[in-house]
């Protein structure tokens, strides 16, 4: 029989000073992914180690994630697979997604995937990223907007955006209490960019619908995290780059980067 193998704890995973202490002959530590916040990027530098990542190879996977888990919380589908499996046969009020606005915060490779998979919905899209892509909003239809607009009229919100000191923790309680009532938050990025305590508040209160997060600041999150006990909330043990093709992509990305390093080549996604 197949076994799961538990998830490491993100704290035995971290590569850092002490790991690299007695890395004399490491030449390149090749990231197979796009975060790099387990990295202490400096002390590889001292080192002279690179530091490479994986830039667009998981983009269409993570935003199919996202897509997916809106449309399971738009029409409740997971409430209604549990309650057909305890025979019962409820109707439960859904949303259509046409009319309806989504935010995407974050516009770069992964937020442009999302909208490009949203657009025959006939949603309303609307994208906040100071570093936005105008031409490719403007051809697909999206509004930038300040961040204040996103988060008031947004009816669904994605996150696509990296961890940085500016973005640690600012889905807070303002941001949550800002949000339209009834809406949707989406979290397929990283668990640090939300408060969780503030998120369960605004679960608790009903200030929000629901949620659908596939990472958490401690992962696996602990079973008495409170968000795991509601049934409005999604939660997936962090699966947007456990697909075919964004695990070929990187494997082959990562591959590529320390045989150019090896060769004497420049890498093509150096971070440090």
């Amino acid at each position: 029989m197949l076994q799961s193998v538990p998830q490491m704890p993100v704290s035995l995973t971290l590569i850092n000073t002490l790991a690299l202490q007695s890395a004399d002959t490491l030449k390149i530590i090749a990231r197979y992914g796009v975060g790099v916040d387990q990295v202490d990027l400096g002390a590889a530098r001292d080192k002279g180690i690179i530091v490479s990542n994986t830039p667009g190879a998981n983009s269409a996977s993570v935003a199919e994630l996202a897509v997916g888990m809106l449309l399971m919380l738009a029409r409740q589908i997971p409430a209604a697979t549990s309650a057909i499996q305890s025979g019962e046969w409820p109707r439960l009020p859904g949303l259509t997604l046409e009319g309806k606005t989504v935010g995407i915060l974050g516009l770069g490779a992964i937020g442009k995937h999302f909208a490009k998979r949203l657009v025959n919905f006939d949603c309303r899209l609307i994208a906040h990223d100071p570093y936005a892509d105008e031409a490719f909003a403007k051809l697909h239809n999206i509004a930038l907007v300040p961040l204040e607009e996103l988060v008031s009229q947004s009816d669904f919100i994605s996150l696509h955006l990296p961890v940085l000191p500016e973005t640690r923790g600012m889905v807070n309680d303002t941001f949550i209490q800002s949000m339209k009532k009834g809406s949707f938050l989406i979290n397929t990025s990283r668990g640090e960019l939300v408060d969780e305590a503030a998120l369960v508040n605004g679960l608790a209160s009903g200030h929000l619908r629901g949620a659908g997060l596939d990472a958490f600041i401690k992962e696996p999150p602990d079973l008495d995290n409170p968000l795991l006990a509601f049934p409005q909330v999604i939660c997936t043990p962090h699966l947007v780059v456990q697909t075919d093709g964004a695990t070929n992509n990187m494997g082959r990305k990562a591959l590529d980067e320390c045989v150019r390093v090896l060769s004497g080549e420049q890498p093509l996604y150096q971070v440090n």
